[in-house]
């Protein structure tokens, strides 16, 4: 009889204790799931600012742009959308090899319908980020369409035209106010003492529910090793440190220290030269000896890592051009010299929580 009612208490205790750390983990879980940044296109023609429409025969080509201004860390959509005919054909723009001042980060494909006229709508849509600031121009685009019932082939043309978008610095509205701020002093820890308990309490519960659910799924599961280009992770690492706002919390020589480290990374990871752990007179010395940059590529470097020492060791102010500058010149180095033929592994990469949506 004693057996019995202790294992039934034991297994009600067990399922008071897993209730708790369910209860812990959905919370945590909601906190988390309201800053997942949404990558979703917009949806309807509303919903872009920009709209423009050709025509040209049996064949209506639009192109959306759902932003005309946006600042270096945005990204915009681009949708083509064409509506054709019963028994044409078209073909999509290629647009990979036409934009000089974007990157496609993401691409989608509805899939094609039939409008109230018995017409074919295609739509292509694809996510851009920029490399640098200024003004630009996403390029005219040419679709290309033709009859299918005809046997010789012949094509048609339907051109668009070129439309501008600024992207506007990372400085925003601080250019004519940055000041490097002074260490900040020291601050006195909180001395509620219960309120730590129980905070202390609920991460030690959260923590065995984890470590439980982990142990449970460890067998089952396969882990699957995750590769990037050195680039690809560059850019993530860009993205994030523009994400902290620096420049904006005049904490300039942190922003050197950071983007300074990133292009080091990158270097490493790129061309498998030690660049993190040297000096800079060090690394400099080194790549003069190699072939693995061009002239150019060793001028820009040279350009960046001088003037990142300046800031970080000889406490020069660099003034709001210098600094974006400095921000451009990093980015343009990548965007020169990126390639995939070398591949990192990511897979236990838990530092940097890198992102995983680019394609």
């Amino acid at each position: 009889m004693s057996n019995r009612l202790s294992n039934h208490y034991n297994g009600r205790s067990s399922k008071i204790a897993m209730g708790i750390c369910a209860g812990f983990a959905c919370v945590i879980f909601l906190s988390f799931a309201g800053c997942k940044k949404s990558d979703q296109a917009p949806s309807g023609a509303a919903a872009f600012e920009i709209d423009k429409s050709y025509s040209r025969g049996p064949l209506t080509a639009h192109i959306r742009i759902d932003k005309s201004r946006i600042t270096i860390a945005d990204t915009l959509w681009l949708e083509f959308q064409t509506v054709i005919e019963a028994g044409y054909e078209v073909n999509m723009p290629k647009v990979e090899g036409l934009l000089e001042h974007f990157g496609i980060v993401d691409w989608q494909n509805p899939g094609d319908r039939l409008d109230a006229n018995d017409n074919v709508v295609s739509t292509y849509r694809y996510r851009l980020e920029p490399f640098l600031s200024g003004k630009f121009s996403i390029p005219e685009f040419t679709f290309e369409f033709r009859d299918a019932n005809e046997s010789n082939g012949k094509t048609y043309q339907l051109a668009t035209e070129p439309v501008d978008i600024e992207v506007t610095s990372l400085l925003g509205e601080q250019r004519g106010k940055l000041v490097i701020s002074d260490i900040e002093d020291v601050v006195d820890m909180p001395t509620n003492t219960a309120l730590w308990w129980i905070l202390s309490v609920a991460v030690i519960v959260a923590s065995a529910g984890g470590v439980w659910l982990y142990s449970r799924r460890k067998k089952a599961r396969e882990i699957v090793r995750i590769f990037k280009a050195p680039h690809e992770i560059a850019y993530e690492r860009l993205e994030r440190l523009i994400r902290r706002d620096l420049i904006k919390k005049a904490k300039v020589k942190e922003f050197y220290e950071a983007i300074s480290d990133i292009l080091r990374r990158y270097i490493e990871d790129r061309f498998e030269l030690r660049a993190p752990e040297r000096t800079t007179e060090e690394f400099l010395s080194e790549i003069r000896n190699t072939s693995v940059l061009s002239d150019n590529d060793r001028r820009a470097l040279t350009e960046f890592l001088t003037h990142c020492d300046l800031v970080k060791f000889a406490r020069h102010s660099p003034t709001t051009e210098q600094i974006q500058h400095t921000f451009d010149l990093a980015k343009n180095f990548i965007e020169q010299t990126k390639s995939e033929e070398r591949k990192i592994d990511v897979t236990d990469n838990t530092e940097e929580k890198l992102v995983t949506n680019r394609v």
